[in-house]
């Protein structure tokens, strides 16, 4: 059986499921300028070397959800890579301004944060986003083509579409501002995994199971009421649900990045992005044949670098390596 919240809680490792993970830098840069701030968007640059990647997260998460990709990236090879996370806006140390927010808004945030870090030039940015960081990232890609080096689209749409039935979808929608129980919101947020990951066995053999690790991880976060907000959460939410790009914006994005510079992710059981997503996306972004790479991970759900830390680990990699010789 799962560990409840309360056990979660009782477990020492429960303090330290947040990796201790320092940062080369850290800070906060005032960002949107004229376009309804400005506001503070935290974040922390991990490594020094000369591979610059830039992670965008989704819906309701912080930056140290990246963590285990910091530490892959940041510190074991903190010599060839140079990692930028960050909170978007409405979540984590960032401000959590009350207005309207879009995809297309907060990529300006990542532009600015980009700027102010110095990473300006052509093909010098490697961009990974998940989910709601996908939409992002696809905005982040019509604004500044020339200055991505790859694009990397995790669990992520051009827009939400309906593939699992009106009443619900509804449900599930509607079901994300009821307040519930700890040990309720962390059985839901569960069925974003994959079943057979969630009951293997823990890896650092601190908790029974990956099930319990993870959701170690979301009580920290859930019980960081400055960081994680219902209003901050609902702003990301609106974004995401009214982010759309169309196939014609999508066929521009391709054309000015490089379809051989773009990669797409996701899992076969995904039900909070469903895979006909990532289908409509490799297509509108002008297929496989043209040089879209799609990688489907069977039996996997929505939280791809957590469930393939080490394949994901691999085909960044890869895509790096490929597209630094471009």
């Amino acid at each position: 059986m799962p560990l409840t919240a309360a056990e979660i809680l009782a477990n020492p490792a429960y303090h330290h499921v947040v990796r201790d993970l320092p940062p080369t830098k850290k800070g906060k840069v005032s960002v949107a300028k004229g376009r309804g701030g400005p506001f503070d968007v935290a974040y922390e640059i991990h490594g020094t070397g000369p591979i610059h990647i830039v992670w965008i997260m989704g819906l309701g998460a912080f930056k140290w959800y990246w963590q285990r990709q910091t530490k892959d990236f940041g510190h074991d090879q903190s010599s060839k890579y140079t990692c930028l996370i960050f909170d978007n806006r409405g979540m984590g140390e960032s401000d959590k301004p009350t207005m309207l927010y879009s995809t297309s808004e907060m990529a300006k945030d990542t532009i600015e944060l980009l700027d102010h870090v110095g990473w300006t030039a052509q093909r010098q940015t490697h961009v990974v986003g998940i989910s709601m960081g996908g939409m992002i990232a696809q905005e982040l890609a019509l604004l500044e083509p020339e200055r991505i080096a790859s694009l990397s689209l995790i669990s992520t749409a051009a827009q939400l579409i309906n593939t699992i039935g009106y009443i619900e979808h509804l449900r599930s929608r509607i079901n994300i501002f009821i307040p519930k129980s700890l040990d309720d919101q962390l059985a839901e947020v569960k069925t974003r995994v994959s079943t057979t990951w969630l009951s293997e066995p823990d890896p650092d053999n601190e908790f029974p199971t990956n099930g319990d690790r993870f959701a170690a991880q979301e009580l920290t976060k859930r019980r960081d009421t400055q960081g994680f907000t219902r209003k901050g959460f609902i702003c990301q939410a609106l974004a995401a649900a009214w982010h759309k790009k169309s196939a014609e914006q999508l066929r521009e994005l391709a054309e000015k990045v490089g379809r051989d510079r773009i990669q797409v992710m996701h899992g076969t059981k995904d039900v909070l992005i469903t895979i006909p997503h990532a289908e409509v996306l490799v297509r509108d972004l002008g297929g496989e044949g043209a040089g879209v790479r799609k990688i489907i991970f069977e039996g996997r759900g929505h939280y791809l670098p957590l469930e393939e830390r080490q394949e994901f680990r691999r085909l960044i990699e890869r895509m790096i390596e490929e597209t630094e010789t471009l």
